[in-house]
């Protein structure tokens, strides 16, 4: 049996999986990312790997775009500070361990993930999208990742929708990400008074009638099915995956999105709209890492 390593690495977290040829999770072992030096995290990745003892093929890396995915690096995050900025990562764990390592932008794993192992693993044409703390969207054709011509297609977080619209951080105002997000979702609705800690607190406050929540929970499902319904007129996907926080834990939401989406499409698209949540739990990213390097160590 052959393995390969999945890693996730976030601003909080990394999390390290080893990963059998059948695409199961045999392990996974979590420690907290430094955010001020990638090579402390580097090193525990190192250990880690080297206590597997395993026959490894490949390490793939998930990590937060925008990415320069022909230099392996970070451009920017929010999550990692400066010194993980045109740090090469993959080159770096190939030095440490001996072993090939390809780095990807986690919503384009987590995609991948779908479509080897979720409910895409019987579709040539997958999109998918995860609403949380941020806005992130991958698409896959034949099991393979669509980059585009720079390695920068589906950043569609900021896709400007709204004109004059909300904005947080370094999005343009009447970005998707900072109208559809859970930490929009939240902003929002503080900005308007109401006292929340996240997305669903807003959710549960339109449940009970807050005229307010209510219209900032309809503007993210409005504006997301918006974005969709363009990724559908675009791409033509036989199926839209929606993961993330805001999209699996407030009730409804996906199929309310679904039904936005299929009223605006044209008529004859309508009956090939068909957006459902991730049957995958948090482990999508760290699979598709593990499937990335198969697919390239194969190669």
């Amino acid at each position: 049996m052959k393995y390969s390593i999945g890693i996730d690495i976030g601003g909080s977290n990394t999390r390290v999986a080893l990963v059998d040829e059948d695409m199961n999770l045999i392990e996974r072992i979590q420690f907290r990312t430094n955010p001020d030096d990638p090579q402390e995290t580097l090193e525990k990745i190192r250990e880690v790997i080297k206590g597997f003892d395993k026959d490894i093929v490949g390490i793939g890396v998930s990590c937060p775009g925008p990415l320069n995915l022909k230099t392996g690096y970070i451009i920017n995050t929010p999550n990692l500070n400066e010194s993980w900025w045109t740090f090469s990562i993959p080159e770096t764990i190939t030095e440490m361990t001996g072993l090939p390592c390809y780095l990807e932008n986690d919503a384009n794993l987590a995609a991948l993930a779908e479509a080897v192992v979720g409910d895409g693993k019987d579709k040539d044409y997958v999109q998918f999208l995860t609403v949380s703390t941020g806005l992130g969207s991958g698409q896959v054709v034949h099991k393979e990742i669509v980059n585009g011509a720079h390695g920068f297609a589906h950043e569609v977080a900021n896709c400007i929708l709204w004109s004059n619209g909300p904005s947080h951080g370094r999005l343009s105002p009447g970005a998707v990400e900072a109208i559809c997000s859970g930490t929009a979702i939240t902003n929002r609705a503080r900005k308007a008074g109401l006292d929340v800690a996240h997305a669903g607190e807003v959710n549960d406050l339109a449940v009970q009638g807050n005229e307010i929540a209510a219209e900032i929970m309809d503007d993210a499902k409005e504006y997301l099915a918006n974005m969709i319904a363009t990724l559908v007129a675009v791409t033509d996907p036989e199926i839209v995956i929606l993961g993330g926080s805001v999209a699996m834990k407030i009730d409804g939401f996906v199929k309310d999105v679904e039904d936005r989406v299929k009223a605006k499409v044209f008529p004859p698209v309508d009956q090939y709209v068909d957006v459902r949540p991730s049957s995958l739990s948090e482990d999508s990213g760290l699979l598709g890492a593990a499937y990335l390097a198969f697919s390239k160590a194969g190669k």
